[in-house]
């Protein structure tokens, strides 16, 4: 990634607020449109921020391989090393909680919901300061991007 890539990352990410809802353990947003669409957009607004999709999963393709039925459900796994990297240098095992995910799921009503942890919740119980500035950035990244993906 370009050192003009990370900044434009860097200056989107300062300049969104971080809402209280994207400080909570799960948080969950809806979406507009079907499964594959959503995550479609999802990964469309992550590469146009610098990031990099490494792995979309897909539980519901899964499940029905297995001959159950779990619907439409796809993880998609994302970063930024830029955000990440400060985390593990503070404690190696952020590194089972990174690269960042959000699950794109039809829930039991058919609506389309986006899913994923809060970066503070997810990485308690390591070596990370309460008070790390990636924190801020890790939950940004992930309201501001599930936003667009709406």
């Amino acid at each position: 990634m370009t050192r003009l890539a990370v900044l434009s990352v860097a200056a989107l990410l300062a300049l969104h607020p971080v809402s209280a809802a994207a400080q909570e353990a799960v948080v969950t947003r809806p979406a507009s449109g079907a499964v594959p669409e959503t995550v479609a957009a999802l990964s469309a607004a992550i590469e146009a921020a610098g990031a990099t999709v490494f792995a979309v999963i897909d539980h519901g393709g899964g499940a029905r391989q297995i001959g159950e039925d779990v619907g439409d459900m796809q993880l998609v796994i994302f970063g930024n090393p830029a955000i990440g990297t400060p985390a593990i240098l503070d404690d190696p095992l952020a590194g089972l909680h990174l690269p960042l995910r959000v699950l794109v799921y039809e829930d039991a009503e058919g609506a389309v919901r986006m899913a994923w942890e809060g970066p503070a919740d997810m990485l308690s119980g390591l070596q990370i300061p309460s008070d790390a500035a990636y924190l801020g950035r890790m939950a940004g990244a992930l309201d501001t991007l599930t936003e667009a993906a709406q």
